[in-house]
């Protein structure tokens, strides 16, 4: 099986098996929670992209490793790694944890979705093992990241609808 291949079924297994684990586990638990925790419990997990600098750590990733690809991905997370901790540092004060929130996860899909661009564009699959260390991010977390993105702006946007209806009635 080629390399390219392999890390085309693996990112996708990685999403099957994330969403497995979130429809049976997580969402359950975080749909009926109460807007503010459900989106503090995200910003946990985001508050972690800070890791995502390790894309640029010389001898973690080949030196071969697209520029464009590599800086983006790091800069992107730890840009939204940064946000979501400036939301749970902000829980207090309502109106600036919400627009950390908004904030962090527009930045945090538009970074993955132009880092899955970047990836093709520089035809990371084939190129997969230059990731070296940092393999698992793509397979394992990023799915996880994405999935919970959609999740956040899903809760989002109930939280919103709820709002004008309450002021309708």
């Amino acid at each position: 099986m080629s390399p390219e291949l392999v890390f085309q079924l693996q990112l996708a297994l990685g999403y099957v098996a994330w969403l497995l684990v979130f429809r049976a586990y997580v969402w359950p638990r975080l749909r009926p929670m109460d807007p503010f925790e459900a989106q503090r419990a995200i910003a946990m997990l985001h508050s972690f992209r800070f890791f995502g600098l390790v894309f640029i750590l010389p001898g973690v990733v080949s030196p071969d490793l697209p520029a464009g690809f590599a800086a983006f991905a790091a800069y992107g997370d730890f840009a939204t790694g940064v946000l979501a901790m400036l939301a749970l540092l902000t829980a207090r004060v309502r109106p600036l944890f919400w627009l950390f929130v908004v904030a962090f996860n527009l930045v945090g899909a538009t970074d993955l979705i132009v880092d899955y661009y970047h990836a093709i564009k520089s035809d990371l699959p084939a190129r997969a093992g230059e990731l070296g260390a940092t393999y698992a991010i793509p397979i394992i977390y990023v799915p996880a990241l994405m999935i919970t993105h959609v999740a956040a702006f899903f809760l989002l946007l109930r939280r919103e609808s709820t709002r004008r209806r309450h002021a309708i009635c």
